[in-house]
């Protein structure tokens, strides 16, 4: 197998053992590459893990992630280490919502085609829109540039206060107002202009390590992958158009003559190793909320909500969790009043009552990159100006915000640059 050098491709190292890296890794074994991973940590998966929690002692995830049914990266990394079926969700694309401000309740209903033909039935659609309103979608097709959202399209009325505000905001991890157009013209072209077929909300059972890591790793280690738990990357030796060593804690890692060199890093990092790096460097934070409480009979698998603290409610079989996008503000707020504050609006949706479960918050403050149309700008691509070095993780030029999907892409386009 012939590398970007020209000569053949016999050990990639693979830095990052987030989704990236993983992805990259797998895209590499499954060709009979052999593949040496690199991880900082005790653990794969990056920010898309689970972990057994010891105050609510159940295993519950980092974050609350949601996959589509049309993102074909995600599947297609899933089928190749035998995990398809750990993904679970709805036959049809019905999104659920609820509006505390004056308590209006509504489902969506799209037809699974690309034709939207739902979109004029009344009990489909979105209460308060007409069949007309959705035209304003083809607003974000076609080049953006570097347009805002709030410059290719109006952001007012019910289609955008009750679907495309909550549903940008939650791809983007950014306000709407000052995200990318052509980031959500990305979202939007590969979900909603598909049909619904392509927006099935699915989410990982029993949990994301159960989904999208050990797999992985048990894929790796049968194709004889060695994999570095609690190695950072310290620095990157260059010479000429090479990489030819990674310093690690443990020492230096030589890359040899036809090796290669895949850096699956946060950009923090990345920037820090590789010279003259341009990167995002502005993020945004993800709070949820998770309570030890098992959802009652008929809760809805997700719910958007409008008005609330709350932005998502997610009901898994064992507890109820919640989900905040562009966080920021709330980052800084006591886990105490936040729990109480997502309990409330937990328990308007779902009808609950009674007294605060067991819960806990996870504030991720650096979950993604912030998905302007200043920090699109600064994303890299895979391949680098080193023969030998290619770069992966969802804040590389994807084409997407940073999500699983943009992530797992990353990875497999590393490989695919690489050799």
């Amino acid at each position: 197998m012939k590398g970007r050098e020209g000569s053949t491709l016999t050990r990639v190292h693979v830095v990052g053992a987030g989704l990236a890296g993983l992805s990259a890794a797998v895209a590499l074994a499954a060709r009979g590459v052999a593949v040496d991973l690199i991880e900082a940590s005790a653990q794969a998966g990056g920010r898309c893990r689970s972990y057994l929690d010891p105050v609510l002692e159940m295993t519950i995830d980092n974050g609350n992630h949601l996959v589509l049914s049309g993102n074909r990266a995600v599947f297609n990394y899933l089928r190749v280490i035998g995990a398809e079926d750990r993904l679970i969700g709805p036959d049809e694309a019905t999104l659920d919502f609820h509006d505390l401000r004056d308590g209006a309740r509504w489902t969506i209903r799209p037809n699974p085609g690309p034709l939207p033909w739902w979109v004029l039935s009344p009990r489909r659609r979105i209460p308060g829109t007409r069949a007309a309103d959705y035209l304003a979608l083809l607003a974000l097709t076609g080049p953006q540039g570097a347009r805002r959202i709030d410059q290719a399209m109006a952001r007012r009325g019910p289609l955008w206060e009750r679907l495309l505000e909550p549903f940008l905001l939650a791809a983007l991890n950014t306000e709407p107002r000052s995200g990318s157009a052509a980031l959500a013209g990305a979202v939007i072209g590969e979900s909603l202009a598909r049909g619904g077929k392509a927006y099935r909300p699915r989410v990982a059972h029993p949990g994301l390590s159960a989904a999208f890591v050990d797999p992985a790793l048990a894929f790796l280690a049968a194709r004889g992958a060695r994999v570095r738990f609690g190695q950072p990357a310290r620095a990157l030796t260059f010479e000429g158009d090479r990489v030819t060593a990674i310093a690690t804690a443990e020492g230096d890692i030589a890359v040899g003559d036809g090796e290669a060199v895949i850096l699956a890093t946060p950009p923090w990092i990345s920037r820090e190793l590789v010279p003259g790096l341009e990167a995002p460097d502005a993020f945004n934070a993800i709070v949820n909320g998770h309570f030890k409480l098992a959802p009652p009979t008929g809760a809805p698998p997700i719910v958007g909500v409008i008005g609330g603290a709350a932005q998502w409610i997610f009901a898994f079989p064992d507890r109820l969790s919640v989900t905040v996008s562009d966080a920021g503000a709330m980052a800084d707020q006591g886990r105490d009043d936040l729990a109480h504050l997502f309990w409330g609006d937990i328990a308007a949706v779902l009808g609950l009552s009674g007294p605060l479960p067991p819960w806990r918050i996870v504030k991720e403050r650096r979950a993604t990159f912030a998905a302007t149309p200043e920090q699109n700008a600064k994303r890299p691509p895979a391949a680098t100006r080193w023969g030998n070095l290619a770069l992966a993780g969802d804040w590389t030029a994807t084409g997407l915000p940073a999500t699983i999907e943009g992530a797992i892409r990353s990875g497999q386009t590393a490989a695919a640059v690489i050799g």
